[in-house]
């Protein structure tokens, strides 16, 4: 089971990646990883730095996918975006912006949806 959500992460990151290249970015990292969390995508446009969190859920029955990223998951995406800066001094330029992208439905026939500025510092 572990094995087949780890799959269907996959997919998820891969088809977001897409989606976001096609709109002008580029995709700098994926999975960047530190002790507090992981960014699933980290892309870059113009002067702009964005840290994605993707989710990908086939039903809305436990609610919807952008609700799933409470403040407990905001805090561990900010505190690994800011550890990603701190060893990428060079990225510390850019205007910094933390993105969702929300999939439902089945591989076969997906909605997407990108939510721009999902959530900030505070």
């Amino acid at each position: 089971m572990k094995s087949s959500n780890y799959a269907l992460g996959q997919w998820a990151e891969t088809l977001a990646c897409q989606y976001l290249e096609k709109c002008d970015f580029q995709c700098i990292v994926r999975n960047y990883r530190f002790k507090s969390g992981e960014i699933d995508l980290i892309l870059r446009q113009a002067n702009l730095l964005i840290f994605v969190e993707v989710r990908y859920r086939t039903t809305q029955n436990f609610g919807s996918s952008a609700e799933s990223i409470d403040s407990r998951k905001q805090q561990k995406i900010i505190q690994t975006a800011q550890h990603y800066l701190q060893q990428h001094p060079a990225m510390q330029v850019f205007i910094c912006r933390f993105d969702a992208v929300v999939i439902t439905g089945n591989q076969t026939s997906p909605q997407l949806e990108w939510i721009p500025d999902a959530f900030r510092i505070e």
